[in-house]
């Protein structure tokens, strides 16, 4: 008899081939609907000296951890410095953004997203993706 509900995952982020994102960010999707999640998706998205991911906004509420490095986080136009584990909780449509506060040495944070259906929407130019589709996730 086989069991149609998850039964849950380990994840190994050394082994999930990271998504280029371009600019100098690379991201590895951990928990997504792939290994069955209904309600929550999260990873971790690498930034190399001086990246950053360009003012966008979210369809639900994000929250993001550093891992490793300084960040200097855009929130609503407001500026915030963050170091390791210092962590932001974004509502939903709050045009925001993250970048690697130094130019030689690495960034990591982990996010979460509290949809599976959640999208990023470049406030620039409206381009609106999945975060599933843009991480080649689903």
């Amino acid at each position: 008899m086989s069991n149609t509900q998850p039964t849950g995952a380990i994840l190994r982020p050394s082994e999930i081939t990271p998504r280029e994102r371009g600019g100098g960010a690379r991201t590895t999707p951990l928990v997504t609907r792939r290994v069955g999640s209904t309600s929550l998706i999260n990873g971790i998205t690498a930034f190399e000296g001086g990246a950053q991911i360009p003012l966008h906004k979210h369809n639900c509420e994000e929250s993001v951890m550093i891992l490793e490095g300084h960040a200097i986080a855009v929130i609503d136009g407001v500026e915030h410095a963050l170091g390791p584990l210092d962590t932001t909780w974004i509502p939903a449509d709050v045009p925001h953004f993250f970048r690697n506060a130094s130019d030689t040495e690495p960034m990591r944070i982990f996010w979460t997203y509290a949809s599976v259906d959640a999208t990023r929407t470049i406030i620039a130019t409206g381009d609106t993706r999945t975060i599933d589709a843009e991480h080649g996730a689903k």
